[in-house]
């Protein structure tokens, strides 16, 4: 399949062309400079014809940050078959742009100019000046307007071999889903899909928060759990999620094997989510690098977008890897991010990132550290690893397929009920009002996360205790690790 890079320096559109060509609101856009940093991907159809179309970050110099984008963004483009480079058709042609057109162009691969921002005719003009860069592949389009890409379009789809020809059925379905999408502006897309603060942006609030870390949270109110398709149970969606700085893009490229994300020191580098699909153990493994998250008084700019999209991420999720900081103290901040995996009912990992650097000498004192802060998440395995030298970091994989097993496996009703029953014979259920409170029967009716319902006289009896004394004789008797446990109490006969 043909690779398309989008290649450009900073604002010149090349995110909001990505997400005209994918027909969808995937990449975050903004008027600041270095809001795309790392490089996205995704599959899109243009004239029956599929490729990867590669969203790359501004080619700008300066700062550590902007000399890794860069990098990061000329690799990309290295690798890709077809180039198309954007500039800003608002103003004369730059040196800096000429430079980078000629470096590409002598890579002898297919490219086209494309200049953006000729939103009217009289625009059109701004045109002769591009000339001078002596290609013949040369477009003025505007992105934000729609205008004139049909012609780029015709041209993209000549360079894709027939042989990439999709299904005309295939199309209509993709054009179907993505054509709402398509249709909003960045306002009304981002506001369908989030709940707004009184200036318009999602944040996490520490007051909001408090309750997600409580028992009756981990325990209670079971309709709040997503469902998920059962025969998607190969394909592991694996969110990695922390503060700012933990080193959460550098774990994802030690999985990877492979440079994927920009890493620097610079907090916050992380933006959009980026993932990457690997086969292992004939498994795929989804990891999704979210962005880092913060207090909600250190949120600057873009970062209320990437909050948001870190939400979206996790609600699509089956486990998240919670990964800490071990060269650092813990901070309440750490428990709030890991409440999410628990409100998401997400199969869990525990990463103690970092070790290599770690002044802690006690392992056995920080797992202790860690158990104690993080009761809600007893159930998750705790694995100490190095993304920088990667160091057991290849026991992170069969880790998450051993845990996948767990949170996608079914028992039998029979072996469910000879659990319960031993249960009740060792404490039986309190009474409530005088009421003799009965099980009748226990099954297991849905799988990632496992959930059990329990068949009883009177529901509400079934106190959030009992159920955690529950939870811990099935783990006894079954391998739960790493994932939650969830029960519902029924009356026979509801649904």
């Amino acid at each position: 399949m043909k690779k398309i890079a989008i290649v450009g320096r900073p604002n010149v559109g090349k995110s909001s062309l990505f997400n005209r060509l994918v027909k969808n609101r995937d990449a975050i856009t903004s008027e600041q400079a270095g809001t795309t940093r790392d490089v996205k991907r995704r599959h899109f159809v243009v004239n029956n014809k599929e490729a990867l179309l590669l969203d790359t970050g501004g080619l700008d110099k300066g700062c550590e940050l902007f000399d890794k984008i860069k990098e990061m963004s000329l690799k990309a483009a290295y690798a890709a078959d077809i180039i198309l480079y954007m500039v800003d058709g608002k103003s004369i042609p730059e040196d800096e742009d000429k430079k980078f057109f000629y470096e590409l162009q002598a890579m002898g691969k297919d490219m086209a100019l494309v200049v953006n921002k000729i939103d009217n005719d009289k625009m059109k003009e701004n045109l002769w000046d591009y000339y001078e860069f002596g290609t013949d592949a040369i477009f003025g389009i505007s992105v934000a307007h729609n205008r004139n890409t049909v012609e780029l379009l015709d041209w993209v789809a000549d360079k894709i071999p027939e042989e990439d020809t999709v299904k005309e059925e295939e199309e209509k379905v993709v054009e179907v889903i993505r054509e709402e999408a398509a249709e909003m502006n960045d306002e009304e897309f981002f506001k369908n899909t989030r709940d707004e603060d009184d200036d318009g942006f999602t944040y996490w609030d520490e007051d909001e928060m408090d309750g997600v870390i409580t028992d009756d949270s981990i325990f209670g109110d079971n309709d709040r759990i997503k469902e998920f398709d059962e025969e998607d149970v190969n394909h592991i969606k694996i969110a990695i999620i922390g503060r700012t700085n933990v080193g959460k893009s550098s774990l994802l490229n030690a999985l990877l094997g492979e440079e994927r994300c920009v890493v620097s020191s610079v907090a916050g580098t992380t933006i959009d989510p980026i993932d990457e699909t690997v086969e292992y153990g004939g498994k795929q493994l989804t990891f999704v690098d979210t962005a880092g998250l913060r207090r909600r008084g250190r949120i600057l700019g873009i970062e209320k977008y990437a909050l948001m999209r870190t939400t979206e991420m996790l609600e699509n999720s089956n486990m998240a890897l919670v990964v800490l900081d071990a060269s650092q103290p813990f901070l309440d901040l750490d428990e709030k991010i890991a409440g999410l995996v628990d409100s998401n009912r997400l199969a869990c990992i525990i990463v103690l990132n970092k070790w290599d650097i770690s002044k802690r000498e006690d392992h056995d004192k920080i797992i202790v550290e860690i158990r104690d802060r993080f009761k809600f998440l007893s159930y998750a395995p705790i694995l100490t690893l190095s993304a920088l030298t990667h160091q057991r970091v290849d026991k992170l994989h069969d880790m998450i397929l051993e845990i996948n097993e767990n949170y996608s496996q079914r028992i039998t009703t029979s072996k469910v009920n000879e659990v319960i029953e031993r249960a009740l014979r060792r404490h039986t259920l309190p009474s409530v009002s005088g009421q003799v409170i009965r099980i009748y029967y226990a099954t297991q009716y849905e799988t990632r996360p496992p959930k059990i319902a329990i068949i009883m006289n009177k529901p509400s009896g079934l106190h959030f205790t009992y159920r955690r004394y529950l939870t811990n004789k099935m783990r006894e008797a079954f391998n739960f690790t790493g994932t939650p446990l969830l029960f519902k109490a029924k009356k026979k006969g509801e649904k």
